[in-house]
């Protein structure tokens, strides 16, 4: 008689993707695996201009152009020739590999998962180094170069080290005007920029699981800071009806709903648990010029500010323009202080336009620049100038990243962007809250 095959041992999230990937019933963190990718998602900065010249060397076509996402956003709205022809070359691209495409519809990070492309279970890379996005969704996402990308275009395949995972768990609730953003400062600040050792992140807990998609997506944005391949937060109800309301298959990667569970097992091996209470965090403020700067918000008094921007992926969804309408609402920005918002998709824009919040950015004196990454990584007309300070709801605030190398960026919360844009100066933005707004 045939004894029946032992059983798999526990695993995390992290390994249970690979191993599907890796055509695997089991993979162990340390060994390195081929894997299929689901998806490869590029954009307008390091797509078709760098990796089409690697395709024609190779004679190679699409592995699958149905698993191919371009998305223009770097070059975006093209104010420039340089700029106009990139745009050219990447729509041009499109047409001829005839693969899904976005053009200026917002920042890729955002424009993917709210078009339907993730869900969990999936295995996908992206050409930027935010992508670890898409491990809000239950998807195990990381960023790759446009060589390696070319690669994956080609073969469809890519190999990987499987990571260790390090769960990062924060217990209670945010209070009042505090966010994602505050949790991704801090994280940066205690942990560094290398504390997650570019292994898988995995973020659990109570606070975690209150949050909405669009908070999960900063989360696992900011993984990047972190240091960490990817960022994972396990699906739930919240996940699937975000992925359904998008048009998407939260279970196409399930096996019709009965081949996998994109959990991690009680008892799967993690290198790291740190440990966080979220009822106790302050808002958060990184200075110049790293993330990794990050302290209480009351630890910087009377710092004044000439810039501030409400802008990117991490900064600009639609839950972050809510959220700094709830600050600037029947207010003005500060005499000599510049207020730019630039959303991060059309579709963002287009529900803040018709709730009255771009209302409330434009009453208060904001100038409102396109959907785009724009000056987070420094494109577009609007980057700082020499000697500015500047607050921003961006993910990194790096010497020089956002314009002059003599200019000065804040990252804060869109609430303590809004809060600055007030006041002329760095607040607790709690003081100007609405009372009954969290």
């Amino acid at each position: 008689m045939t004894s029946p095959p032992a059983p798999s041992p526990p695993a995390t999230l992290a390994q249970k993707i690979i191993a599907r990937a890796a055509g695997r019933d089991h993979v162990t963190p340390g060994e390195v695996v081929t894997a299929s990718v689901d998806l490869a998602m590029i954009h307008d900065s390091g797509g078709p201009r760098r990796v089409e010249p690697i395709l024609q060397r190779l004679g190679a076509p699409l592995f699958d152009r149905d698993k191919v996402v371009l998305i223009s956003d770097h070059f975006v709205p093209g104010n420039d020739e340089t700029s106009k022809e990139i745009l050219e070359v990447t729509r041009r691209w499109a047409r001829e590999r005839n693969v899904s495409f976005y053009d200026g519809e917002g920042i890729c990070h955002v424009v993917l998962p709210e078009r339907g492309h993730l869900a969990p279970g999936m295995f996908v890379v992206g050409g930027d180094s935010h992508s670890p996005t898409g491990g809000a969704f239950g998807a195990y996402m990381f960023g790759i170069g446009a060589t390696e990308m070319a690669g994956v275009l080609a073969t469809g395949e890519i190999w990987i080290r499987v990571p260790d995972t390090i769960l990062i768990e924060w217990s209670g609730r945010l209070g009042p005007g505090l966010t994602a953003k505050d949790i991704m400062l801090a994280l940066c600040g205690r942990l560094g920029m290398d504390g997650g050792r570019y292994q898988a992140v995995q973020y659990i807990g109570e606070a975690i699981a209150a949050l909405d998609m669009q908070e999960r997506m900063t989360l696992a944005n900011m993984a990047a800071e972190l240091g960490a391949q990817t960022g994972l937060i396990a699906p739930d109800a919240v996940t699937r009806d975000f992925i359904r309301a998008a048009g998407g298959n939260p279970d196409a990667m399930n096996g019709n709903g009965t081949g996998h569970n994109w959990q991690s097992d009680p008892g799967a091996p993690v290198a790291d648990h740190h440990l966080f209470d979220a009822a106790s965090l302050a808002p958060q403020i990184a200075a110049p010029h790293s993330p990794a700067n990050a302290a209480d918000v009351a630890d910087y008094p009377q710092t004044s500010v000439d810039v501030a921007y409400i802008g990117a992926c991490t900064g600009a969804k639609y839950i972050d323009l809510r959220r700094a309408a709830d600050i600037l609402r029947g207010r003005t920005c500060a005499s000599g202080v510049k207020l730019l918002v630039a959303p991060a998709s059309s579709r963002d824009q287009d529900r803040a336009e018709a709730e009255g919040i771009m209302a409330v950015f434009e009453e208060a004196g904001a100038t409102i620049l396109p959907n785009a990454c724009g000056i987070c990584a420094g494109y577009g007309t609007a980057r700082l100038g020499e000697d500015v300070t500047c607050i921003s709801s961006t993910a990194r605030n790096f010497r020089g990243r956002m314009g002059a190398a003599s200019s000065n960026v804040y990252l804060g919360s869109p609430y303590s962007v809004a809060a600055a844009a007030i006041s002329g100066r760095i607040i607790d933005p709690r003081d100007l809250l609405p009372e009954g707004n969290a």
